[in-house]
């Protein structure tokens, strides 16, 4: 995954910024579809020691003359991931009843009677919260 830093001396210290693609792949939290999505990061980070810990603008990725590009990229990119993994934004999700993706199902056919047998969802009715 190639990626791009840029670094810029400043009166005081170095200003930083970070770029790069990654590529997000999993279920969706909706209908558990394979999901896929490429999140764009450009994070940007200051270091500027000055006399004393309080006075400065310190990164944490910053020790002397190293800069620990793993751990920055890491946290840039678990900090740009979406609250939300959807396969699609108008996802619909899975059946409450018999468990079938909603996505695909024709809503003009998918009804439930109302005594029917258990589904495979229906255990989950029987869940109690204190």
């Amino acid at each position: 995954m190639p990626a791009r830093v840029d670094i810029s001396r400043t009166s005081s210290g170095y200003s930083l910024r970070l770029r790069f693609e990654a590529p997000m792949a999993g279920p969706c939290m909706r209908c558990l579809a394979d999901a896929e999505a490429p999140i764009a990061l450009d994070a940007r980070e200051v270091d500027q020691p000055g006399g004393s810990e309080e006075e400065g603008l310190r990164s944490p990725y910053v020790d002397g003359d190293d800069l620990d590009l793993a751990a920055w990229a890491h946290d840039a990119l678990a900090l740009a991931m979406p609250a939300q993994f959807l396969c699609r934004p108008e996802c619909k999700g899975l059946c409450p009843v018999c468990g079938v993706s909603l996505n695909d199902a024709d809503p003009a056919e998918h009804r439930h009677e109302a005594e029917r047998e258990p589904g495979p969802m229906a255990k989950l009715k029987e869940l109690k919260f204190d």
